[in-house]
């Protein structure tokens, strides 16, 4: 079985997910998470806005390549998703 981190993205408002198959790792930590590498939804696979981020230690890092406008900052992560 696969695990699945979801969240929904403030900055862009679609669901992110983290998958546990190989592609990222995980801290281990539900409350502070951090995932490496860098996740990237790019307009060119159908996304509205390109979303670029790091999950470190709990906060969302928005890398300056995104499209929306928490292009550049860094903010707590929200609730996971269901």
């Amino acid at each position: 079985m696969i695990t699945v981190w979801k969240w929904l993205c403030p900055g862009c408002g679609y669901n992110h997910s983290f998958w546990m198959d190989g592609r990222w790792t995980f801290n281990g930590d539900v409350d502070r998470p951090t995932f490496n590498p860098s996740l990237l939804l790019r307009k060119e696979d159908g996304w509205k806005e390109q979303c670029h981020t790091f999950v470190r230690d709990g906060r969302i890092e928005f890398l300056g390549d995104c499209t929306h406008a928490l292009a550049g900052t860094t903010v707590e992560m929200p609730e996971w998703q269901d």
